[in-house]
């Protein structure tokens, strides 16, 4: 059985290892653990194909330490004990890698704790998804996270000549890389994904001329089809799932409910799918439908409840309504615009009626002295200022064009008049 480029190159230790210099580079945090010998138990945080479970193999491989590899998917508490159990033996020198931490259960990841918390062995998970929403506090608490990126176009770079030398080696042919930018694309940053296309290629080009030239048009065209295969672990998750978000952004359904099914049919993590869903909901549809965001945040309990198969009509429910609803990001726009203006201007000071006056000598200066209560006018509004003086009249929010929104605008300019130009 052929050994796959992307095993035969995965890097054996950390000079070998491309990226991540922040982490693993000369005085990387991480590096300096490793190379002192003693490293705390951690969640690595990454896209697919950017060498989390290359450094768990090279941390244990450096330190001389038992491993022990558990994939979240396949592996219960049974297996989880089994590990703790045979690490007991060996006076904490073990590292146990789970793949897709994500994935475990609460009581799963409940099992890891003692082992954890006691040195019995030293835990190194790897997930795609934000630890802080899918680890349990307890679990986290005890673990380091590090975030992963994805890999740069000089990284890419590397990665494609060292394949190029290998393919060339194994297969006894000329290669010469004219161009690169569709590997890259096709890539999107995936060292895996990478040797695969590169890999892929010369199997179907070698034999058809002297020299196997790799160039946009060439590998566009002999690759693209090969990779249309969704793989929830990496190959073309980030692809399927950004197709769906665009979908419901775009209001189409039938696309929508479309790329759902790809990811159904895959078994992709439901959880998954609607925490994506409960975004879309504030970052793209907001205040154009505010009900948009009670149904996601619903779904998402609802498909934490139920699970599979069901939980497909839940998440097909959520997607056509969402896709099929106004839409507007003046909300995603307004926190993103408040955020650049509090960059730009720092810590403005509060002005006096807003502050709070808990004390004698705060009310004397003046705190809180000219503030009027909305309650106690007409319609449940006074015109005061809100903002520092350097901001005053400044606008963050601008309603969207949609019935909704336009209410909203309307409503802030009978408020407001002059004073926020609506």
């Amino acid at each position: 059985m052929q050994i796959p480029l992307a095993e035969q190159l995965r890097p054996k230790n950390l000079d070998e290892f491309i990226g991540q210099e922040k982490l693993v580079g000369k005085g990387g945090i991480l590096r300096k653990a490793i190379d002192s010998g003693k490293i705390p138990s951690m969640i690595l945080w990454g896209p697919p194909g950017v060498g989390k479970t290359t450094l768990a193999n090279i941390i244990a491989n450096q330190l001389s330490l038992s491993f022990y590899t558990l994939s979240a998917v396949s592996a219960g508490v049974k297996e989880v004990r089994k590990v703790i159990d045979a690490a007991s033996d060996f006076q904490g020198n073990v590292i146990l890698f789970i793949d897709e931490i994500h994935r475990f259960s609460k009581s799963q990841q409940d099992s890891l704790l003692h082992a954890v918390e006691t040195g019995i062995l030293t835990l190194i998970g790897a997930t795609t998804e934000n630890p802080s929403f899918e680890v349990i506090s307890p679990l986290l608490s005890r673990c380091q996270v590090y975030i992963l990126s994805s890999l740069d176009k000089s990284h890419l770079k590397t990665l494609i000549e060292r394949g190029v030398e290998r393919l060339s080696e194994e297969y006894k042919i000329k290669i010469e890389v004219k161009e690169d930018e569709a590997l890259m694309r096709i890539s999107g940053g995936d060292a895996r994904k990478l040797y695969n296309a590169l890999e892929l290629f010369v199997q179907q080009q070698r034999g058809k001329s002297e020299t196997l030239v790799i160039d946009n048009e060439s590998i566009s065209k002999s690759i693209q089809e090969n990779l249309l295969i969704y793989d929830k672990q990496g190959e073309m998750h980030y692809d399927i799932i950004s197709a769906f978000i665009k979908s419901m952004r775009g209001s189409d359904p039938n696309a929508a409910v479309y790329w759902l099914a790809r990811m159904v049919e895959a078994g992709e993590d439901p959880k998954f799918i609607a925490r994506r869903m409960l975004i879309l909901a504030a970052e793209d549809i907001g205040n154009a439908n505010p009900n948009a965001l009670l149904l996601a945040n619903n779904c998402f309990d609802a498909v934490t409840k139920i699970g599979w198969p069901e939980s497909r009509i839940i998440l097909s429910q959520t997607a056509i309504y969402l896709a099929s609803s106004p839409k507007s990001n003046a909300s995603y726009m307004a926190i993103d615009d408040a955020l650049a203006l509090v960059r730009k201007t720092g810590n403005l000071p509060v002005p006096l009626h807003l502050r709070n006056a808990p004390t004698k000598l705060m009310k004397e200066i003046g705190y809180g002295k000219e503030y009027a209560y909305a309650h106690s006018y007409d319609g449940n509004f006074v015109d005061q200022e809100f903002l520092p003086d350097a901001i005053s009249g400044t606008i963050l929010y601008d309603p969207g064009k949609n019935p909704r929104e336009q209410e909203m605008r309307q409503r802030l300019k009978t408020l407001w008049q002059k004073k926020y130009r609506y």
